[in-house]
């Protein structure tokens, strides 16, 4: 069973910083894509930011509202996306997600696996 743990939410002040993590583990053969979304109750699920895999060149996506002030990386030799979060507002308060395209030991198709989500507030 594969699954995707993210950490690294908490309160901040607002012109704060802050970086999340998210860590994939089980029988992984290779990991594609990975993503943060984020999420305020009562609203829709939104996209933060895209990295490709390392094979493709890492290539990097961003909302455009937030790009500039958030910043997406990967280690994949840890399974590993991270996101470094900076000048944040009290607009950026959220459960943030992580998602990632992963293909399992001997299965041909990769499956959209979901984190349980990391809460951050920013206080103003």
């Amino acid at each position: 069973q594969v699954q995707l743990v993210e950490s690294g939410g908490g309160l901040v002040q607002a012109g704060g910083s802050l970086r999340l993590s998210c860590v994939a583990s089980g029988s992984i053969f290779k990991i594609d894509g990975m993503r943060w979304y984020r999420q305020v109750p009562g609203k829709e699920r939104e996209f933060v930011a895209y990295i490709s895999s390392g094979a493709t060149g890492s290539a990097k996506n961003y909302a455009v509202s937030l790009k500039g002030r958030f910043t997406i990386s990967r280690d994949d030799a840890k399974n590993a996306a991270y996101l470094q979060m900076s000048s944040l507002k009290p607009e950026d308060t959220a459960v943030y997600y992580c998602n990632a395209d992963i293909f399992t030991v001997g299965v041909s198709e990769h499956r959209v696996v979901w984190g349980q989500g990391t809460p951050v507030t920013v206080s103003a």
